[in-house]
């Protein structure tokens, strides 16, 4: 009899109230496929982004990104994984918020034994997104300043701590002052509070002026124009996100009259594209963790079927850390 699985899928792009659960069916793994049964999947703005239709799909559609569990099966040609072993993965295709699924084996990655299945299911998009942003999208080194965005979400707490670890300066931003309490205690060394002060002139008060190497900013639209007047010249843009809506069309001539700076819009997808270099990020964030540089903050957890609730709270900016749906 064919395995079946509660999986979440929309129809059409809306609200929250557009996600369903259905009972799909799942069949063996083909070549290069594993079948990965979920034991906790992770919640993202990608996801929101998804749903609502900034990023469009074919309908219908299961959603999520992320996930860790064990591995049921695996299909000709797999040699990383093998059935029984405990593995996680943030990749496409999107359907992660499921019990169980078959998965490209490629971008699924063998998880340690000493980290859980939850601290997986919320860390592995978060934390790549953090790995690629400072290894990887522009040359950072040690006492370097970065000013990045939302440092009391997710993403934001793995960044606070990891440039803790790198020892590089980060100035963070958050919505309220118990949110940059929480992005300080991680290791901001700084935490300006947008909702009460300008942050592009505290950068300016902090930095003597000098304004920060990079930014990283997963808002968009909001905080565009202030980032790149937070960066000293040629210094570099790193917009990774749309929170706040899609950053506007600019004129690129206002990057010559800021300083000469550069902007870069990457996505972890095609970071993890390559296998190789997906298995190399994924030890580098376990490193990270196990040598305990880097915790995992869950401070949301909902059942699947309370889905709709998690991603309300989520596009309301009322979590913090990272969210899982628990199975």
């Amino acid at each position: 009899m064919q395995q079946t699985a509660r999986t979440v899928v929309i129809h059409e792009h809306g609200g929250p109230e557009v996600l369903r659960i259905e009972d799909r069916a799942i069949g063996d793994p083909g070549p290069g496929q594993v079948r990965i049964r979920h034991q906790a999947c992770g919640l993202n703005f990608i996801d929101v982004y998804q749903r609502a239709g900034l990023y469009p799909m074919e309908m219908p559609h299961a959603l999520g990104m992320e996930a860790a569990g064990v591995i049921e099966a695996v299909g000709e040609g797999v040699t990383h994984l093998e059935p029984g072993q405990r593995a996680a993965y943030a990749a496409a295709p999107a359907g992660a918020y499921c019990e169980a699924r078959l998965m490209p084996a490629a971008q699924v990655c063998p998880l340690p034994d000493s980290i859980s299945f939850d601290a997986a299911a919320a860390m592995m998009l978060k934390g790549l997104t953090v790995e690629y942003l400072f290894n990887r999208t522009t040359p950072l080194k040690r006492g370097d300043t970065v000013l990045f965005h939302a440092a009391a979400g997710g993403v934001g707490l793995i960044a606070c701590q990891w440039a803790k670890s790198e020892g590089i300066k980060l100035i963070g931003t958050a919505g309220t002052d118990e949110k940059c309490s929480l992005a300080q205690f991680n290791g901001a060394a700084h935490c300006i509070n947008y909702q009460t002060e300008n942050f592009a002139q505290r950068v300016a008060e902090i930095t003597k002026g000098e304004g920060v190497d990079v930014v990283m900013d997963s808002i968009g639209a909001d905080t565009f124009e202030g980032s790149l007047d937070s960066l000293k010249p040629l210094g570099m843009m790193i917009s990774f996100g749309n929170a706040s809506g899609s950053v506007p069309l600019i004129d690129i001539g206002i990057l010559a009259k800021k300083g000469s700076l550069k902007i870069t819009r990457p996505t972890l997808f095609t970071h993890i594209a390559d296998h190789t270099v997906c298995q190399a990020m994924a030890r580098r964030l376990f490193g990270k963790v196990e040598g305990g540089e880097v915790k995992i903050h869950i401070d949301q957890r909902f059942p699947l079927d309370q889905v709709a609730d998690a991603h309300r709270a989520l596009e309301a900016r009322k979590t913090t850390g990272s969210t899982i749906l628990e199975l």
